[in-house]
């Protein structure tokens, strides 16, 4: 909880004013008369909080704002009670306040952190653990900070590179649609009313604005069942690994995924073991937090690899995914004992590649949604229009 209050310096006779957290009003109250300080007046700030699920950004700024704290010398709890009471987001701030109550009660943060799944990745609890084993969690901390606004910096550029084209194409499709199913059964009545025959663009243009007219119901209820259907498919092992596998293979999009791809697990790989935790959980944790199938399969067969005496480089070598620049890297890292030098390397290297891909992208993208939109729209405007000038001859002919 938050109070501001006005109290007398006892010291100095003067009137003060300012902020304090506290668990109650009461123990606001001892906390400053603990400083010397007779309160006047006290009052508790209510703030207002925002509902809905913790968010990528909502952890990474209660990373850096720990990490601060505990490198200025804060202790833990402390830190806790000071990001509980800035916290918006209702949700995390139960969990920031449970946490307290747990690492209060015994337990280790690690520990604390690993009853919140949802909230702290493995890869969150597994440098956490590192840095409380080593004696450096200031240290950790701050590496956590920097991985994951680099992870989320680079979240943010693939979003904003896919978001274009998705408005872009969703209009072209709402409009498209409204063509069909209401503006050409306007232009059908008038083309009965001549009984002329009609071209063949224009029947095919009319044939579709009828099934999309008389089944749109059917073709909703179809696709949302689709829709649906997709994503219990690929919820599925089996399913999961077809789709990854697919959006690696895509074209244009499918290199952005690559290279994504290869700059997380760089980033990753290399954070982790700089932070002490031994390379088998680091792949472990790596696998697990990929995010695709692939990859995870992978990282996996390095673990294998490893475990029988061999190298990381092998089994990446043997994959389609990772380039032979990154391998020869690796097994460089590998050789030299550098291997978290040369993987931060490959992520720098790879988060430039997929800023100036998404850029290259960017400036593709705008040309090509424009020319599909003039032909489609072209297409419906020719084969409404076509007729009219059969039409007017009709007419002219007639009178």
């Amino acid at each position: 909880m938050l109070f501001i209050y006005k109290a007398k310096d006892l010291l100095t006779g003067k009137i003060v004013e300012g902020e304090i957290n506290s668990d109650s009003k009461d123990k606001a109250v001892i906390s400053l008369r603990s400083r010397k300080l007779q309160v006047i007046e006290i009052t508790e700030i209510k703030k207002k909080f925002k509902k809905g699920k913790i968010n990528s950004k909502d952890i990474v700024i209660f990373s850096r704002q720990l990490s601060t704290l505990v490198s200025s010398g804060v202790p833990i709890i402390q830190s806790l009670s000071i990001l509980e009471s800035q916290a918006e987001n209702i949700n995390f701030v139960k969990v920031i306040s449970s946490i307290k109550k747990d690492i209060e009660s015994g337990l280790s943060i690690s520990d604390a952190m690993a009853k919140h799944p949802r909230v702290f990745s493995e890869l969150y609890i597994s440098m956490i653990r590192a840095g409380e084993l080593g004696g450096i969690l200031d240290v950790i901390l701050d590496r956590l900070s920097t991985y994951l606004e680099s992870s989320e910096a680079l979240k943010e550029k693939v979003k904003s590179a896919m978001m274009y084209p998705m408005i872009v194409g969703g209009i072209a499709i709402i409009i498209t649609i409204f063509l069909i199913v209401y503006v050409i059964p306007i232009f059908k009545g008038i083309f009965q009313g001549f009984g002329a025959e009609l071209p063949l663009i224009t029947k095919i243009v009319i044939f579709i604005s009828d099934i999309f007219k008389k089944y749109l119901i059917v073709i909703v209820t179809i696709s949302i069942i689709g829709y649906f259907a997709f994503k219990k498919y690929i919820s599925t092992s089996k399913g999961r690994r077809q789709f990854d596998n697919l959006l690696l293979k895509i074209p244009v999009f499918g290199v952005i995924f690559k290279k994504v791809a290869i700059a997380k697990f760089s980033r990753t790989f290399a954070t982790l073991i700089k932070s002490g935790v031994p390379i088998l959980q680091s792949l472990e944790t790596v696998a697990k937090t990929s995010g695709n199938k692939v990859i995870e399969d992978t990282i996996l067969e390095s673990m294998k690899s490893i475990k029988e005496g061999g190298k990381i480089s092998d089994p990446l070598r043997k994959s389609e995914i990772f380039p032979e620049m990154v391998v020869q890297m690796i097994a460089v890292g590998e050789e030299t004992g550098n291997l978290d030098g040369m993987l931060f390397k490959i992520a720098d290297f790879y988060d430039q590649e997929v800023e100036s891909t998404i850029k290259g992208l960017t400036s593709m993208i705008e040309p090509l949604v424009m020319v599909f939109m003039g032909i489609v729209i072209g297409f419906i405007v020719i084969a409404m229009f076509l007729p009219m000038f059969e039409l007017g001859d009709i007419a002219s002919k007639q009178g």
